[in-house]
């Protein structure tokens, strides 16, 4: 399977109006743009992870349901959506117990995968991995590889690393051009860089045989959203108006990726379970 075209499409799945302090007079859209990601993943037969935020199970008691019943990964993304450097050890254990029990409560089982909220796990939280490792986790997806303006890991590797502690690291895939590393297959990269050069990092990445590993949200593909400011962008008129970008492109740009690559999308837990395969064989 490694040989193949990896892509690890993911889903972030939380509703950023629930961190807004009047966010609940906007409209409720999470289940209808959840419903447009498992479209686009039945068209191509898929099944993928989706990393959910401790709060989703109480506004949307069925969702959890859906995902399972489809055959989707359910993981943790936090139960606060709190960036790992601002809590301390013990905080994020309570944090992450409380994810999982919110998710298991809902339906999910099987939860073996955690990402943290802006890949903030970096070289000042050394415990992250060892709280995830008593926590029950296998793997993580949570870590930047590059320098960043907000949290990043210059220093550690763009491929898929087993931790001292036995927790599997997947990083965020990065463009390949070195001057310009950000995480192209996801977000509002995907939506803001043009077209060829997504196209000619999945075609790095998949020629260098490395999964292709991208995230997305809810608001990603939100055309219909109710203008406001967005939480956690200190109020940043520009990259708020970046947020609204290209919505309406995802999908075709999606499709198009899926038509000239014809990657296999699977889940986190299917690649870190071929990962670790992999190595007890070495």
């Amino acid at each position: 399977m490694l040989n193949e075209n990896i892509f690890l499409f993911s889903v972030d799945l939380e509703d950023i109006r629930l961190r807004m302090d009047d966010g609940l007079k906007y409209n409720a859209s999470v289940e209808r743009l959840v419903g447009n990601y498992l479209e686009f993943l039945n068209k191509f037969k898929s099944k993928a992870t989706f990393f959910v935020v401790g709060d989703i199970p109480k506004y949307y008691p069925d969702l959890i349901k859906t995902l399972v019943k489809e055959g989707h990964e359910i993981a943790c993304h936090s139960n606060l959506h709190l960036p790992v450097e601002k809590q301390t050890a013990k905080e994020f254990k309570e944090d992450l117990l409380r994810n999982i029990e919110s998710l298991t409560n809902a339906g999910a089982n099987q939860i073996v995968g955690y990402r943290a909220p802006f890949y903030s796990i970096t070289p000042k939280t050394p415990w992250a991995f060892e709280v995830l490792a008593e926590t029950g986790f296998k793997y993580s997806s949570s870590v930047l590889p590059s320098k960043n303006p907000i949290y990043g890991w210059p220093n550690f590797g763009e491929k898929p690393r087993k931790m001292k502690e036995g927790i599997w690291e997947i990083p965020i895939s990065l463009s390949a051009n070195f001057m310009l590393t950000v995480p192209f297959a996801g977000g509002v990269y995907f939506r803001v860089l043009p077209k060829a050069i997504i196209n000619w990092n999945f075609k790095k990445q998949f020629g260098n045989n490395n999964a292709v590993a991208g995230y997305f949200h809810p608001y990603d593909i939100d055309v219909d959203q109710e203008p406001y400011m967005h939480p956690g962008i200190d109020e940043s008129w520009f990259y708020n108006k970046l947020l609204y970008h290209n919505r309406s492109k995802v999908f075709s740009r999606l499709d198009s990726i899926m038509e000239r690559f014809q990657p296999k999308i699977i889940t986190y837990k299917n690649y870190f379970e071929e990962l670790n395969s992999q190595d007890a064989k070495r």
